[in-house]
Protein backbone atom coordinates (compact mmCIF):
# COMPACT_ATOMS: atom_id res chain seq x y z
CA UNK A 1 0.00 0.00 0.00
CA UNK A 2 2.95 2.32 0.62
CA UNK A 3 6.51 2.43 1.00
CA UNK A 4 8.13 2.03 4.61
CA UNK A 5 11.28 4.43 4.37
CA UNK A 6 14.19 3.72 6.79
CA UNK A 7 17.94 4.38 7.87
CA UNK A 8 20.59 3.14 9.90
CA UNK A 9 22.43 5.65 12.61
CA UNK A 10 25.60 3.31 13.05
CA UNK A 11 27.80 2.34 10.08
CA UNK A 12 31.65 2.61 9.52
CA UNK A 13 33.81 2.29 5.99
CA UNK A 14 36.12 2.69 3.93
CA UNK A 15 36.23 4.26 0.24
CA UNK A 16 39.96 3.96 -1.00
CA UNK A 17 40.08 6.24 -4.79
CA UNK A 18 42.39 5.79 -7.69
CA UNK A 19 41.24 8.61 -10.12
CA UNK A 20 44.32 6.91 -12.46
CA UNK A 21 43.42 3.12 -12.07
CA UNK A 22 38.91 2.92 -10.96
CA UNK A 23 39.92 -0.76 -11.03
CA UNK A 24 42.18 -0.18 -8.36
CA UNK A 25 39.71 1.61 -5.95
CA UNK A 26 37.91 -0.19 -2.65
CA UNK A 27 35.06 -0.17 -1.12
CA UNK A 28 33.98 -1.43 2.43
CA UNK A 29 31.16 -0.78 4.76
CA UNK A 30 29.69 -2.16 8.16
CA UNK A 31 26.03 -0.94 9.32
CA UNK A 32 24.97 -2.09 12.63
CA UNK A 33 21.80 -4.16 11.90
CA UNK A 34 20.63 -3.05 15.25
CA UNK A 35 20.37 0.44 14.08
CA UNK A 36 17.70 0.50 11.77
CA UNK A 37 15.50 3.43 12.30
CA UNK A 38 11.71 4.22 10.88
CA UNK A 39 10.42 6.77 13.37
CA UNK A 40 8.07 3.55 14.59
CA UNK A 41 9.58 2.10 17.31
CA UNK A 42 7.42 -1.42 17.59
CA UNK A 43 8.11 -1.64 13.99
CA UNK A 44 11.71 -0.74 14.25
CA UNK A 45 11.99 -3.64 17.06
CA UNK A 46 10.10 -6.31 14.82
CA UNK A 47 12.48 -5.38 12.14
CA UNK A 48 15.55 -6.47 14.74
CA UNK A 49 13.86 -9.74 15.20
CA UNK A 50 14.62 -12.98 13.93
CA UNK A 51 11.43 -12.35 10.88
CA UNK A 52 13.45 -9.86 9.85
CA UNK A 53 17.55 -8.14 10.55
CA UNK A 54 17.85 -11.29 13.45
CA UNK A 55 20.36 -8.50 14.83
CA UNK A 56 20.83 -10.35 18.11
CA UNK A 57 22.60 -13.36 16.18
CA UNK A 58 23.51 -11.33 12.65
CA UNK A 59 24.77 -7.82 14.46
CA UNK A 60 26.14 -6.70 10.72
CA UNK A 61 25.63 -5.88 7.62
CA UNK A 62 28.65 -5.68 5.39
CA UNK A 63 29.57 -5.23 2.10
CA UNK A 64 33.44 -5.75 0.62
CA UNK A 65 34.10 -4.61 -2.91
CA UNK A 66 35.73 -7.21 -5.19
CA UNK A 67 35.89 -4.89 -8.41
CA UNK A 68 35.76 -1.40 -9.39
CA UNK A 69 34.54 -0.61 -13.13
CA UNK A 70 34.24 2.65 -14.96
CA UNK A 71 30.82 2.86 -16.65
CA UNK A 72 30.76 6.29 -17.86
CA UNK A 73 31.99 9.79 -16.65
CA UNK A 74 31.86 9.84 -12.82
CA UNK A 75 29.75 6.57 -13.23
CA UNK A 76 31.41 3.19 -11.34
CA UNK A 77 29.92 -0.38 -11.25
CA UNK A 78 31.70 -1.03 -7.81
CA UNK A 79 30.98 -4.92 -7.22
CA UNK A 80 31.16 -6.57 -4.05
CA UNK A 81 30.11 -9.15 -1.55
CA UNK A 82 26.70 -8.18 0.41
CA UNK A 83 26.03 -10.07 3.75
CA UNK A 84 22.76 -9.38 5.24
CA UNK A 85 20.92 -11.61 7.53
CA UNK A 86 24.19 -14.54 7.53
CA UNK A 87 23.66 -14.80 3.71
CA UNK A 88 26.52 -13.93 1.29
CA UNK A 89 25.61 -12.40 -2.13
CA UNK A 90 27.49 -11.26 -5.05
CA UNK A 91 25.94 -7.49 -5.82
CA UNK A 92 26.61 -4.42 -8.01
CA UNK A 93 25.99 -1.33 -6.88
CA UNK A 94 26.34 1.34 -10.13
CA UNK A 95 28.11 4.95 -7.92
CA UNK A 96 27.91 8.13 -8.80
CA UNK A 97 30.76 9.97 -7.69
CA UNK A 98 29.80 13.48 -6.80
CA UNK A 99 33.41 15.30 -6.43
CA UNK A 100 35.63 16.94 -4.04
CA UNK A 101 35.43 19.41 -1.96
CA UNK A 102 36.93 21.54 1.07
CA UNK A 103 34.14 21.22 3.94
CA UNK A 104 34.05 25.32 6.02
CA UNK A 105 36.98 23.35 8.46
CA UNK A 106 39.69 23.09 5.68
CA UNK A 107 38.52 19.16 5.62
CA UNK A 108 38.58 17.41 1.99
CA UNK A 109 35.27 15.56 1.72
CA UNK A 110 34.67 12.99 -1.60
CA UNK A 111 30.70 12.63 -2.30
CA UNK A 112 29.33 9.45 -3.69
CA UNK A 113 25.72 8.23 -4.55
CA UNK A 114 24.33 4.61 -5.22
CA UNK A 115 20.82 2.79 -5.28
CA UNK A 116 19.87 -0.54 -5.91
CA UNK A 117 16.96 -3.28 -5.41
CA UNK A 118 17.57 -6.28 -3.59
CA UNK A 119 15.03 -9.27 -3.42
CA UNK A 120 14.78 -9.53 0.63
CA UNK A 121 14.53 -13.38 0.08
CA UNK A 122 17.37 -13.90 -1.96
CA UNK A 123 19.03 -13.17 2.49
CA UNK A 124 16.87 -15.14 3.90
CA UNK A 125 14.38 -12.75 5.13
CA UNK A 126 11.36 -14.28 4.61
CA UNK A 127 8.42 -13.47 6.98
CA UNK A 128 4.88 -12.03 5.57
CA UNK A 129 1.95 -11.67 6.18
CA UNK A 130 -1.40 -12.25 4.10
CA UNK A 131 -4.25 -9.92 3.80
CA UNK A 132 -7.77 -10.50 4.13
CA UNK A 133 -8.33 -9.07 0.72
CA UNK A 134 -5.96 -11.07 -0.76
CA UNK A 135 -2.16 -10.73 -1.41
CA UNK A 136 0.65 -10.19 0.93
CA UNK A 137 1.61 -7.27 3.27
CA UNK A 138 5.45 -7.04 2.31
CA UNK A 139 6.61 -7.07 -0.68
CA UNK A 140 10.17 -8.78 -1.95
CA UNK A 141 12.15 -6.13 -3.28
CA UNK A 142 13.80 -3.77 -1.10
CA UNK A 143 15.08 -0.30 -2.71
CA UNK A 144 18.76 0.53 -1.23
CA UNK A 145 19.77 3.94 -1.45
CA UNK A 146 23.39 5.62 0.10
CA UNK A 147 24.51 9.07 -0.19
CA UNK A 148 28.01 9.14 1.27
CA UNK A 149 30.34 11.81 2.25
CA UNK A 150 33.69 10.90 2.91
CA UNK A 151 36.61 12.52 4.62
CA UNK A 152 39.92 11.98 3.88
CA UNK A 153 41.96 9.35 6.36
CA UNK A 154 44.44 11.77 8.41
CA UNK A 155 48.53 10.79 7.91
CA UNK A 156 49.44 9.17 11.05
Amino acid sequence: MSKVRGSFAEFDGAVTVDAARPEASSVSFTVKAASVDTKEAKRDEHLRSADFFDAAKFPEIRFVSTSVRSSGENRYDVTGDLTLHGVTKRVTLPVTFLGIQKDPWGNEKAGFETAVVLNRKDFGVNWNKALDQGGAILGDDVSVSIALEAGRAKAN
